[in-house]
């Protein structure tokens, strides 16, 4: 209900966030006059794209951490990657709680002062893109916690501090609410160019969230069919041409097919490079090797899965190549003058990869022992000492490099797992470290993710033919067959998923929305078990309400999570 009043500030405060800060530049009058102008207002608007940074650049636990295909590896770090340790004080969990709000906070600054701000001709648009932004958040707030509270004022006290919890269903619509207002006012220019919220990406979330919706008990009759129908209205019969190793392709982040993202700029960050990046980067990877041999650094934390190598279809899956670093090469680099060797990073910079020495390799799916023993034979650099089998240490047996290796006696820590290598910066002057160093984008949407969608939204509204036309799209730009009708289901469309948007920010919420996790989690990942997700399968399908929230709610009535 709209009714209720959240005092966002007090969160705010209670935990560390930039927003405080903003909040109290309200006071000084420069702020207010600035706001007034169109220049000042396009700035407001500019800070709630940064809002973004705050949500999704830290730590990825809360989009990936619990589920099929990422395991806690050699240092475990987050209670959202396993449910029996999961409690409303645990690290990480008021993140995402509390950047929403932050962005939140946000937009209803920018529609605060839309009607006392310069009128200009884009006034319109610039609202329509802050109202996507605020459903955005929403829509993570309701996935991950449930019925959350609903504010849509601009909020400068803190003398209330008595929060109210909306229904789901009363979230739902607030979304939908925000991004219909928004479908009808933001632009159309190309993403890659305009880097601005357009009616492509409102379509997209709008699939995304009815969808979502469809599942729940409250969802309307009609909710997939209109689901199926903005999937559509996005793709715009833009088709998947884009070859799959150039998708993530450093440099190519802004490419035909992201629909949006989390910018970053390397000048942006050039006052503190270490902080004012993204950590994308250094998950879904094993230690490399570290600084003192030019690797980047890996929290060696989020490994995929055997499962989640299972997936592929072999070296004929494009995607295999695309997502994983299958080779790890070492070679001579010099910079100001000194020359070094430097191992993974020559991948990206040599002109020539037979100029390179092959360090570790991971053999891929149906390799033969006749194919093992040619590549060992041919690549007398693999790192050794050798191994029981007697292969070197540096070949890595397809089933020996998913995360349970990591609790197999003797595993060797340095390149044990398999690198996801899509959101790797190379650039020489990213700085190494397990920090926020990358400036590269991350893509929040893009084309094939939205095919998918439209795959599952047809399949519920009761049209797999049309449906199974979306999904085969995706594997047909993967080099792979495709599915069969008598495939085509919620589990295939979860793996193709799976294949497609190995690290990237929805499995947790995919497996959510499909009433999949306690069934697809479970022995899937070697570290979680059903018992975790409580007494009841189903008991902790929702992330806990941050203690900190409810202890300083004076609203005492203010309900936690079931599980917690």
């Amino acid at each position: 209900m709209k009714k209720i009043i959240i005092i966002l500030g007090v969160i705010a405060s209670l935990f560390t966030s930039c927003s405080d800060i903003d909040e109290k530049s309200l006071s000084y009058p420069a702020a207010d006059e600035t706001y007034r102008t169109s220049g000042g207002f396009q700035l407001l608007v500019n800070s709630t794209y940064a809002r973004l940074k705050e949500i999704y650049g830290n730590n990825p636990w809360f989009f990936v951490g619990g589920t099929d295909l990422y395991a806690e590896g050699f240092n475990p770090e987050s209670p959202l990657s396993n449910y029996s340790s999961l409690v409303p004080s645990s690290n990480n969990v008021e993140e995402l709680y509390v950047s929403c709000y932050s962005q939140i906070q946000s937009v209803n600054k920018v529609l605060y002062y839309s009607t006392i701000t310069e009128q200009t001709s884009n006034l319109n648009v610039l609202v329509g893109e802050a109202r996507f932004l605020r459903a955005n958040a929403y829509f993570l707030l309701v996935q991950a916690y449930g019925g959350v509270p609903i504010v849509n004022d601009h909020i400068v006290s803190t003398e209330n501090t008595s929060f109210n919890r909306n229904t789901e269903e009363e979230v739902y619509n607030q979304i939908i609410e925000d991004l219909n207002a928004s479908l009808a006012t933001v632009g159309i220019a190309n993403y890659a160019t305009s880097g601005k919220v357009n009616k492509k990406a409102v379509n997209d979330l709008l699939a995304k969230v009815y969808l979502t919706r469809g599942y729940q008990s409250y969802g309307k009759a009609t909710d997939f069919t209109t689901a199926a129908n903005f999937a559509d209205a996005a793709i715009a019969g833009q088709a998947l041409i884009l070859p799959v190793e150039q998708l993530f392709k450093p440099g190519n982040d802004l490419n035909a097919e992201t629909i949006f993202s989390v910018q970053y700029d390397k000048a942006s960050t050039s006052t503190s490079p270490t902080t004012l990046g993204n950590r994308q980067y250094s998950y879904y990877s094993s230690n490399l090797g570290g600084t003192n041999v030019g690797a980047p650094q890996r929290s060696q934390n989020l490994l995929p899965t055997q499962y989640a190598l299972n997936l592929y279809e072999g070296p004929n899956d494009k995607r295999w190549d695309a997502t994983f670093m299958t080779t790890i090469y070492s070679g001579t680099e010099t910079t100001n003058g000194v020359s070094s060797t430097v191992v993974y990073f020559p991948y990206y910079r040599s002109s020539s990869l037979s100029t390179l020495k092959a360090l570790h390799f991971y053999e891929p799916k149906g390799y033969t022992p006749s194919q093992r023993a040619a590549y060992i034979a041919s690549h007398p650099d693999l790192q050794k000492p050798n191994r029981p089998n007697g292969d070197p240490r540096g070949y890595h047996r397809y089933g020996e490099y998913g995360a349970e290796s990591v609790a197999v006696p003797g595993w060797i820590n340095d390149c044990g797992t398999i690198p996801v290598k899509k959101f790797d910066d190379p650039e020489l002057s990213t700085p190494l470290g397990t920090g926020a160093v990358s400036t590269r984008d991350i893509i929040l949407a893009r084309l094939a993710d939205t095919y998918l969608i439209a795959a599952e939204a047809y399949l519920k509204a009761g049209n797999p033919a049309t449906g199974l036309l979306r999904l085969n799209a995706v594997r047909t730009r993967a080099g792979v067959t495709g599915a069969l009708p008598a495939e085509f289901n919620i589990d295939y469309i979860l793996d193709e998923r799976a294949r497609e948007m190995l690290g990237e920010y929805n499995r947790w919420f995919d497996l959510k929305r499909t009433g999949t996790l306690t069934t697809r989690v479970p022995g899937n990942n070697y570290k979680i078990k059903l018992a975790d997700f409580g007494t009841a399968p189903n008991q902790k399908l929702l992330r806990p309400i941050p203690q900190k929230a409810i202890d300083l709610n004076k609203n005492k009535d203010f309900p936690q999570n079931p599980g917690y």
